[in-house]
């Protein structure tokens, strides 16, 4: 039927041999050429070509998936990490809070432990003083004794006995303390 076609092509355009002429020898030949190489490229070239282009293709897809995969898993490894650090900041605070409620504390106990021991200082200034003053108290009433014994004798020109005179002293100076 194509033959019959190529024919009739022909015998309309007569042969004068202008670029346009239809040569029937040459379409032949053109279209056995033409289905021989799609059949040589069908056989040889088609199914390795088709099978590049699928491998191509797969490729392609699981390299999108692969990376849909790896989005995904980096996104969640940001989820994360933001988890992480928001617990690590709360933590810090705590840590930090802890460290002032204990600097507080440690301040705390300092000032009552050098209030304690300023109590406890100025207690023993106190008894120290009070045993002073006991002391300097016992000087002079010795020394008072003296004066006065010596002030007697010289007044009575008469040396008394010495047990009567610390007597009459101790009584002269209890009388003194009761006023």
């Amino acid at each position: 039927m194509l033959a019959d076609l190529i024919f009739a092509v022909l015998a309309v355009e007569g042969g004068n041999g202008s670029l346009l002429d239809v040569n029937p020898g040459l379409i032949f030949w053109t279209v056995i050429t033409f289905v021989l190489l799609l059949f040589i490229l069908k056989r040889l070239a088609w199914k390795p070509i088709l099978t590049a282009l699928d491998e191509r293709e797969n490729s392609i897809k699981e390299a999108l998936e692969k990376a849909e995969k790896a989005r995904l898993e980096a996104q969640k490894a940001l989820e994360e990490n933001k988890a992480n650090l928001a617990k690590a900041e709360e933590e810090s605070k705590k840590v930090i809070e802890q460290g002032r409620t204990y600097a507080q504390k440690i301040k705390d106990q300092m000032l009552q432990d050098s209030r304690t021991q300023a109590q406890k200082i100025i207690e023993e200034a106190g008894a120290e003083i009070e045993r002073k003053k006991e002391t300097a108290f016992q000087e002079l009433k010795s020394q008072i004794a003296e004066i006065a014994v010596q002030a007697a004798g010289k007044i009575l020109n008469e040396k008394l006995d010495l047990n009567a005179q610390q007597k009459m002293i101790d009584r002269y100076i209890s009388d003194i303390r009761k006023n």
